[in-house]
């Protein structure tokens, strides 16, 4: 079978770059493709890029294809240098071993790990002092992203899993994150959910957009017989409010951005079968705290 060479452009995190993201797996979304990544013209990968071309690379692998990330055709240093340190390369083929640094590594977990994402969260992530938060209010926030990969595994239905990576920018001050799953999406979730409730014609006209406004809500679960908890983002964006932070949620065609301006959600004309939560902390010197500890003497 003829082998496919993706040439991989320099991906920021602005919504341009999730596009060419959604691009490339558009070209490469179906059975038994051979890919070949080219990073011949890449002179910048952010951590939601890693995330994603980890997790399509699975997606490829588990429907008969072969993927290739061709390391020699890294001509940027920084890009070779990232992508090692946060474990990523070592992941697919690159010998050099990862250190700690400023990256938050490259994560995959097949199935739920309670535990380990916990101490992914906690410890490489949240935890490391990067932003100043009570040891309360810090694992409050490794619980809330917990149901984010526990929303994940529940609802999207995805067969290889959930895929994480992210940086501390200390330049910038800023602290990021990216979950990335390859599962139905949170707006093809809500409208199975709804339709034992609405008819068919009301739910498939349903916008993106409001499904993922849906599932902000505070108890709108698409658990059936479970407690009402939400997808884990209720909580966070207060969180990311105070924080002067943002999230960003790219899922089927909708968008979601939650910062300091208040909370937007649109559709986009480009669509992925799959979510992208990515969030970016402000790291300043202000301690932040559950509001019963801050009104404690």
């Amino acid at each position: 079978m003829t082998e496919k060479v993706i040439k991989i452009n320099t991906l920021n995190d602005k919504p341009e770059h999730f596009e060419q993201l959604f691009n490339i797996w558009s070209q490469v979304n179906n059975d038994a493709e051979n890919v070949r990544f080219d990073f011949s013209q890449c002179s910048f990968l952010r951590p939601n890029a890693v995330a994603f071309l980890g997790g399509l690379a699975r997606l490829i692998e588990s429907r008969r294809g072969s993927v290739v990330f061709d390391w020699d055709t890294i001509n940027n240093s920084w890009v070779r240098a990232t992508i090692r340190q946060n474990g990523f390369a070592g992941m697919f083929g690159d010998s050099s071993p990862s250190w700690e640094g400023h990256s938050i590594p490259y994560r995959e977990d097949r199935s739920l790990d309670l535990n380990g994402i916990s101490d992914y969260l906690t410890f490489n992530w949240i935890g490391k002092g990067r932003i100043h938060v009570s040891d309360r209010l810090r694992d409050d926030i490794v619980g809330w992203m917990w149901e984010i990969y526990n929303n994940a595994f529940e609802h999207s239905a995805s067969e290889i899993g959930v895929f994480s990576c992210g940086q501390h920018l200390w330049r910038k001050k800023k602290l990021i994150l990216s979950v990335v799953d390859f599962g139905q999406g949170i707006p093809t979730n809500v409208k199975n959910f709804l339709r034992q409730y609405a008819a068919e014609d009301n739910v498939a006209r349903l916008k993106s957009k409001y499904c993922l406004e849906w599932a902000f809500e505070s108890g709108h679960s698409t658990s059936i017989g479970h407690v009402a908890r939400g997808i884990g983002l209720d909580l966070l964006k207060e969180f990311i409010h105070l924080n002067q932070g943002k999230l960003e949620v790219y899922s089927n065609d909708g968008y979601a951005i939650i910062d300091e301006n208040g909370d937007r959600y649109e559709d986009r004309e480009i669509s992925f079968a799959g979510t992208i939560v990515h969030i970016t902390l402000r790291c300043n010197e202000k301690l932040y705290q559950l509001k019963d500890e801050a009104d404690s003497p």
